[in-house]
């Protein structure tokens, strides 16, 4: 009897979730069917079905390797020796995912879905809660090493980080050619600032 292995039964579904961001992010969901998905990823229709019971599962799964990324990502940043440093790593993050050619597609896509489908809304909104934890729980350590702004509680200087990085992405329609590198530096700045770390600031 075959025995499936775990590991790279993941890997494989990580990587049909892969092929399946650049549909999503263009024709969108409605307009995905499960063939272009099997096509992407290189498999037979048949073959997905062995992954995922429909293109909606595939849709979800992104939140799911999403998470399962930005969990290492904030798991690397509370073992950094230097809270800020760390903070900064998330921000590089958050402006090179912004970045990528597919994403503000994809998010435009996924709040679509958000707007008619409770369960995406949930994950969506269990996402930003997640992200608001992880940046809440390293200024909590610049404010303990006395490297932040005491008076300002975490959860509400994390949700200006968040609005602030958001910016990477909003802008990416009104000025598609704007020089991200500048765009990232300045946010930086504004963000030493907002928080008055007792540091060295960014470089302009």
């Amino acid at each position: 009897m075959r025995t499936v292995d775990p590991e790279r039964h993941q890997q494989r579904r990580l990587e049909i979730v892969g092929a399946a961001l650049d549909l999503f992010a263009t024709k969108g969901l409605a307009r995905t069917t499960t063939a272009d998905i099997a096509r992407a990823a290189g498999i037979s229709t048949g073959a997905l079905f062995h992954y995922f019971p429909s293109k909606r599962a595939v849709f979800l799964a992104m939140f799911e390797a999403d998470r399962a990324d930005w969990d290492e990502a904030f798991a690397a940043a509370r073992d950094a020796e230097d809270p800020w440093a760390a903070l900064m790593g998330i921000v590089d993050r958050l402006a090179a995912e912004a970045a990528h050619p597919v994403v503000t597609g994809l998010i435009v896509e996924i709040l679509a879905q958000a707007h008619r489908d409770p369960e995406v809304a949930g994950l969506v909104a269990d996402g930003d809660r997640r992200m608001m934890r992880g940046i809440a729980e390293l200024l909590d350590r610049l404010r303990a090493a006395g490297l932040a702004d005491p008076g300002m509680p975490s959860a509400t200087a994390a949700r200006w980080v968040l609005t602030l990085t958001d910016g990477f992405l909003t802008r990416g329609y009104p000025e598609p050619d704007r020089d991200r590198d500048a765009e990232l530096r300045t946010a930086k700045r504004l963000l030493a600032r907002t928080l008055r770390h007792r540091g060295p600031e960014p470089p302009a």
